[in-house]
């Protein structure tokens, strides 16, 4: 297999092997790296995929194997974010000429978005969760009430009520057209309220432990739990849990989404026709060159030989389904998206609604102000980024949407 990534080195650390051909990465990015790159717990090297960008605790679009110890800021608060997908028996002839109802009944059955905490109910929540919600929660329940015991500040958050509920900034809902003209539904959501809190918990334990016992760290956000240590056995625990969150929030959603599309296309269909569901902001025990690590990938996906994986575009771009090639080199990983090549911040200073609606032509979606932050042209060429990792993945279908719901 041809090399196809470049080869960063770092002084006092591992090297970085990058997927960035002919994608930009910024500066910042790289001197995250090169902090993380300089741990004494990182094995081997970092892998650095093409939507690699700037992140808060690690750069997004990394894979860090460490050995015998974890970062909980790398694997960051939305812990478990991720994608599912799944091919109809529908085509595209079967869909409406007008997409408005088909979106408005997506939209009523998947609560998303937020209001300001002084507003009152959380909009992006339920106020009584449907059976679908319950169903998934009585099996997590147990756990969550185990972890509550040692950690009493997680029992009071969005959790039950967060089930099945899509959030804000990055994560949507849509609805695919593949090459074939295949109906595919499509969705991007993680562990929400209780995940965050999960996440922001550690990280501050994370951070105290780092002030008594890791004193030379390139930076603070990059304190780490040894295994072994007071904390270490707990944070696996509970960031397992919320993986394990994430992925049925996900479920229930698609299950919500499926009923929904049903109300408005009275042509009986499948859905699971092809499934995929997968993190990509997660922790897991691994095998690599011959020793276990704990692999983080914070915006990277597992892309093992044949495993199937999900690489979205943003509003206005190609989405792809792919099958992992198993590249060693990346630790069986490829990229989560696009990635941003500017901050949401920077995206509303140059961007106007004319602007998004031009780059979001052909796609029902919200068109306002709110949502110029994701912008499509606040992202990387996704052709670019396709081609910076071929030798991690390849294509199974290409989507492109047509219905888009927002958070």
């Amino acid at each position: 297999m041809e090399k196809n990534y470049n080869l960063h080195e770092v002084e006092n650390g591992v090297p970085v092997k990058m997927w960035t051909r002919g994608v930009p990465v910024e500066d910042e990015a790289r001197k995250q790296l090169e902090n993380a790159a300089r741990l004494p717990i990182v094995f081997k090297h970092i892998a650095a995929m093409p939507d690699v960008h700037y992140g808060i605790g690690a750069t997004v679009g990394s894979v860090i194997p460490t050995f015998k110890a974890i970062i909980p800021a790398a694997v960051g608060v939305d812990i478990g974010c991720g994608m599912m997908a799944c091919k109809t028996t529908l085509h595209a002839n079967d869909l409406p000429d007008n997409l408005g109802p088909l979106r408005s009944a997506i939209e009523k059955a998947v609560p998303h978005g937020s209001n300001p905490k002084r507003m009152g109910r959380d909009k992006g929540s339920w106020e009584t969760p449907p059976n679908e919600t319950d169903a998934a929660w009585a099996g997590l329940v147990d756990e969550f009430d185990a972890i509550c015991e040692d950690y009493p500040r997680l029992k009071n958050t969005n959790n039950h009520k967060h089930l099945g509920t899509l959030g804000t900034g990055n994560h949507f809902i849509e609805v695919c057209l593949d090459e074939a003209g295949s109906v595919w539904f499509m969705l991007h959501s993680g562990s929400r309220g209780v995940g965050n809190a999960i996440g922001t918990h550690f990280i501050e334990l994370a951070k105290k432990d780092a002030e008594l016992h890791q004193r030379n760290l390139p930076d603070q956000d990059l304190a780490y739990f040894e295994e072994g240590a007071r904390y270490f056995g707990d944070y696996v625990r509970a960031v397992g849990w919320a993986q394990k969150f994430a992925r049925a929030n996900r479920e229930v959603m698609m299950q919500r989404v499926v009923a929904a599309v049903r109300r408005v296309i009275t042509k009986p269909f499948e859905a699971h026709v092809e499934a995929v569901n997968c993190h990509h902001n997660y922790v897991s025990r691994e095998t690599h060159f011959g020793e276990d690590v704990l692999v983080t990938r914070k915006g990277a996906v597992s892309a093992k030989a044949g495993e199937l994986g999900i690489i979205p575009g943003s509003m206005g771009a190609k989405s792809f389904i792919v099958r992992g090639k198993g590249n060693p080199e990346s630790f069986m990983s490829c990229s989560h998206g696009a990635g941003r090549k500017m901050s949401r911040t920077k995206a509303k200073k140059l961007f106007t609604i004319a602007d998004q609606i031009a780059a979001t032509e052909g796609v029902e979606c919200r068109k306002d102000a709110d949502v110029i932050d994701e912008i499509p042209m606040a992202y990387k060429d996704i052709d670019a980024v396709m081609e910076a990792q071929k030798d991690l993945v390849e294509v199974v279908y290409t989507l492109k949407q047509v219905v888009c719901v927002k958070g």
